[in-house]
C-alpha cells in the first residue's frame, strides 16, 4: 500500500494544494485544537452534585449520552 505523500507525490500541484487545504481544514476538527486555548468557564457548575455522584458515575453518563 502506497503512502499518503507518495499518492500526493503524483498529484498535479494545484490538486496538491487542494489535499494541504483539506487537512489543514481536518487539524481545525481535532480535539483540544480548537481556536487556541481550552476554555474552562463550566469549571465548577456541578459541584452541586459532586456529593450524590461520583466522579466515575459522571463519566459513564457522559459516555452513554455520546454515545460510546
Amino acid at each position: 500500500m502506497r503512502t499518503v505523500n507518495e499518492l500526493i507525490a503524483q498529484l498535479p500541484p494545484d490538486l496538491q494544494q487542494e489535499v494541504g487545504d483539506f487537512a489543514e481544514f481536518l487539524l481545525t476538527r481535532l480535539p483540544g485544537k480548537r481556536n487556541g486555548e481550552l476554555k474552562l468557564d463550566w469549571k465548577g457548575a456541578i459541584k452541586d452534585l459532586r456529593d450524590d455522584y461520583t466522579s466515575v458515575e459522571l463519566q459513564h453518563k457522559a459516555s452513554e449520552w455520546w454515545g460510546d
